[in-house]
């Protein structure tokens, strides 16, 4: 098995997993947050959605210039359009694996600004560290709303307190 078909089956179960989550946020609690200084659900769910696109400039090119000034982010207006392009950004990732071999993972990628390198890595770390923990990492948290909200929370790695276990 070629190394880049192991990121893709690591994403693909990690999206999955992702998935059930983003299912369960109520659409009437798009607004709500834990803290002053946390993310409106709507927020930390859109940001989750859109992690997966980030595979195809990761192995697609070689840079990505990212101008903090201009940034908008995007944000869903509901769970129809949270999921779809949830599912679009996974499916362009999952594309974008089977483009590639091996020595595309070693292949140096820099996020920039206009006017600075603020990284520069082997996209096999851009994948692992940019997207995948960043995946899980942000998933954790919203694991954490949906406790907070008495949404059941499903399985990540094994049986949540919510799901018995198989």
């Amino acid at each position: 098995m070629k190394i880049i078909d192991t990121f893709a089956a690591e994403f693909q179960h990690e999206a999955a997993t992702t998935r059930k989550l983003l299912e369960r946020l109520p659409e009437g609690s798009f607004g709500w947050k834990p803290h002053e200084k946390s993310w409106p659900s709507a927020g930390l769910a859109s940001h989750i959605a859109q992690i997966p696109s980030w595979i195809v400039p990761a192995l697609d090119q070689d840079e990505l210039v990212f101008d903090p000034a201009t940034f908008k982010p995007w944000i869903a207006a509901g769970s129809a359009e949270l999921l779809a392009k949830f599912d679009a950004n996974v499916a362009a990732g999952l594309a974008c694996f089977t483009r590639h071999e091996d020595s595309v993972l070693a292949g140096m990628w820099s996020l920039k600004s206009p006017t600075e390198t603020f990284l520069t890595m082997p996209k096999a770390a851009v994948l692992r560290g940019f997207v995948l923990s960043h995946l899980i990492h942000h998933r954790g948290q919203m694991s954490v709303y949906l406790r907070l909200l008495n949404v059941p929370v499903p399985s990540i790695y094994g049986p949540s307190a919510d799901e018995a276990p198989m």
